[in-house]
């Protein structure tokens, strides 16, 4: 019973001296991952439907119209 309560001791003196300084740099990678793999996902989808040219093509053509 005097090594239980020892032990709980112990643990709560410890606990208090663990620091979280790490964690935020953690998320902060998985933050960035995710982020790359969206932009990822957006890219493939972009080059394989031809969206983004579509849309440019179509603002010169509307440049261009209200120059003429």
């Amino acid at each position: 019973m005097i090594l239980l309560r020892l032990l709980i001791t112990l643990n709560s003196k410890l606990a208090h001296r663990r620091s979280d300084r790490g964690q935020a740099t953690a998320e902060y990678a998985l933050i960035l991952l995710g982020a790359a793999a969206v932009a990822m996902l957006l890219v493939s989808w972009v080059t394989k439907t031809n969206r983004i040219s579509n849309l440019l093509d179509a603002v010169f053509r509307h440049i261009t119209g209200l120059v003429s």
